[in-house]
């Protein structure tokens, strides 16, 4: 079968991002998405596929959070990583491959490791106030903690990925409230500081994949966090697209 499209908007169209997800979410959608700020805490192997669909989708907004800089032991599985960014920060590698898809997103690159208060709490990340959705994609447990604590308190959707190393499975992710999910350690061990914290709700993504192995670090492979980050991403679209 012969795919046939026209390689150029015509007249009066939207610029080309649009071109083939027009029909799909209408002008309505994309203005919602050009308006639209997330913040995705953690660029490696989940986030950063998570940050490429939401540029793609024409998010108008992204805050990418990150301190680490590319690393060799990142090519097998992390999206900015090449052999031409080792060295660079992982935030400023996305930045400039999101400059090249969307050049209409706004990036902001908040280069620096993230550590809560020693209250638990985020209150010295003032741009938090002008997030519409956090993205956690992070893998230190106090920090998953404080962002699930600080976008409750602020009234700010969040979503969470759970524990991806050290699996095989790409099809045994799925969402689910914190509370009622299984098999997955990372998830045992948040179920517990969030009960302490007060917290009764978080939408993770999780595997009910038992880990294959218990590395440290975890092991991981090309396809699972690329799986897990595209999912995140489509959940939250479809939360704000309303579909």
């Amino acid at each position: 079968m012969c795919d046939t499209y026209n390689a150029e908007p015509a007249a009066g169209d939207d610029e080309p991002l649009f071109i083939r997800s027009r029909a799909l979410i209408g002008t309505e959608g994309i203005e919602r998405l050009r308006k639209l700020r997330v913040a995705v805490f953690g660029i490696g192997g989940v986030g950063g596929y998570t940050v490429e669909a939401l540029a793609r989708a024409g998010v108008g907004t992204l805050y990418l959070i990150d301190g680490d800089r590319v690393s060799p032991s990142n090519l097998n599985r992390q999206l900015y990583a090449l052999h031409s960014t080792v060295g660079q920060y992982k935030t400023a590698a996305a930045a400039a491959r999101i400059a090249d898809i969307n050049p209409a997103c706004t990036v902001h690159q908040i280069i620096r490791h993230i550590l809560p208060d020693a209250d638990g709490s985020l209150s010295f990340l003032p741009f938090l106030s002008d997030i519409d959705f956090i993205v956690d994609a992070v893998d230190t447990i106090a920090l998953k903690a404080a962002l699930a604590a600080e976008a409750e308190a602020r009234g700010i959707p969040i979503i969470a990925a759970m524990g991806c190393g050290n699996k095989l499975r790409a099809d045994l992710f799925q969402f689910a409230d914190i509370y009622g999910t299984s098999v997955c350690p990372l998830c045992k061990t948040m179920r517990g500081l969030l009960k302490k914290r007060g917290i009764k709700k978080l939408r993770v993504l999780y595997s009910q994949e038992v880990p294959t192995a218990r590395s440290r670090p975890p092991s991981s492979v090309s396809w699972v966090p690329a799986a897990a980050g595209i999912l995140l991403a489509g959940d939250l679209l479809s939360q704000v697209l309303q579909y």
